[in-house]
């Protein structure tokens, strides 16, 4: 099977902002892109994302989980890198318009259709390292696929890093590029080095999220993961997978952590850790590594919590329980 996100459909969506308008979106082909050489997004990274699902129920409906949400965070971003703004409706009717073209091509379940909605600025100009881009390109890209880790379910190894941060604290809760960019040089090398799987940044102890997924601790019938501030992302998988437990009657405590507690926790039978995104869902954590020494997360293996919570989320996006909460939106 090909790797996660290497498969993309044959067409894309798009739409160009210049002289301060946007343009009507129209779908071309996904195999390339004509930008010129001193467009702003090569150079000064002004350049954001999403990351959101659609998935086939039984039935063969299509459905896409918490778009408005994705749409939401785009905007967040867009404004936060100073882009231009992104009409929220029309990125909407873009989405819907390039999912319906393939809903025949949507995989059936566990599979899904991942839907990359990207921004990047266009202008040639690259005198303006301190001013933004004046015009933009705002594209859709779907990417039919499995699971994110190939090992599926598989506890994952994770090294603790204290002394490094993701990315700069004002730019955590943006989804750009350069954040994950600047993970690369400290996963790399904790795979070499620790055969790791990825890396939960703590800077000075305080327990954030890892290179491309937000962490949770599950202690008995508590969740504890960081409260929500500008250094993170925040993440419409993490939110829902709290109010998914919330509704398991499950503690849900968001507040900031150490090192030193997530540790403690992580040696009592029974804890469990795990990292949630739209790429990998709820994926369970078995091993801290921490200066060296390897922790093991209660039993090192994927803990039943973890699983509950992961398939009471699998069984909304898949149509095989009521979505009370409204995230479906059928296309």
């Amino acid at each position: 099977m090909a790797a996660f996100g290497t498969v993309f459909m044959p067409q894309m969506i798009q739409a160009r902002f210049s002289d301060n308008k946007w343009s009507e979106s129209s779908i071309v082909p996904s195999d390339k892109l004509e930008l010129h050489p001193g467009a702003h997004v090569l150079h000064y990274s002004s350049t954001c994302f999403e990351g959101l699902k659609a998935f086939r129920h039984e039935d063969g409906s299509v459905y896409i989980f918490r778009m408005d949400a994705n749409i939401a965070r785009m905007q967040q971003s867009s404004e936060l890198l100073s882009l231009p703004s992104v009409d929220g409706e029309m990125l909407k009717t873009m989405i819907i318009d390039i999912v319906r073209q393939y809903a025949d091509e949507t995989p059936l379940p566990p599979g899904s259709m991942y839907i990359r909605p990207t921004h990047i600025g266009t202008e040639a100009a690259i005198g303006k390292a301190a001013a933004p881009s004046m015009s933009s390109l705002l594209y859709t890209l779907l990417s039919p696929v499995g699971d994110y880790f190939s090992g599926g379910a598989t506890a994952l190894r994770v090294l603790l890093e204290e002394d490094g941060m993701r990315c700069a604290p004002h730019m955590g809760m943006i989804k750009s590029g350069g954040n994950y960019a600047s993970a690369l040089g400290p996963i790399s090398a904790a795979r070499t080095k620790h055969q790791a799987d990825q890396i939960l940044f703590c800077p000075g102890g305080d327990v954030q999220e890892t290179g491309a997924a937000n962490f949770i601790l599950i202690d008995g019938n508590e969740i504890i993961t960081k409260a929500l501030d500008s250094t993170f992302l925040h993440g419409v998988t993490r939110n829902s997978i709290l109010t998914i437990a919330k509704d398991l009657g499950m503690t849900v405590s968001e507040r900031n952590f150490s090192v030193t507690e997530l540790l403690e926790r992580a040696a009592k039978p029974g804890t469990e850790a795990a990292l949630s995104g739209t790429a990998a869902v709820l994926t369970p954590v078995g091993t801290f590594i921490h200066n060296d020494k390897e922790y093991q997360v209660g039993n090192g293996e994927a803990g039943p919590t973890t699983a509950r919570l992961r398939q009471a989320l699998n069984d909304i996006q898949w149509g095989k329980t009521a979505d009370t909460h409204g995230w479906l939106t059928k296309i």
